[in-house]
């Protein structure tokens, strides 16, 4: 699974975000794990990674609604 630093580095690659040298060293981990993979300069991602961004947007999209569901069963 994914750390919320991790997830932010594959959006930012997503969106072709440049990101800090301090984050390169997590670059060889996602790497070597199927996620991200190098072309000259660039970062790209993978199949993988674009799955596991996709499915965390979706995750937080669920719980948006499920949240924005709560706050209108208030106004009630």
């Amino acid at each position: 699974m994914l750390h919320d630093e991790e997830l932010s580095i594959l959006r930012d690659i997503s969106q072709s975000v440049a990101f800090a040298d301090d984050r390169q060293g997590k670059m060889g981990q996602l790497i070597a794990d199927g996620y991200v993979m190098k072309d000259g300069d660039l970062f790209e991602l993978t199949a993988k990674g674009v799955t596991a961004v996709e499915e965390h947007a979706a995750a937080l999209g669920a719980s948006d609604v499920e949240r924005a569901d709560a706050s209108s069963d208030r106004l009630i």
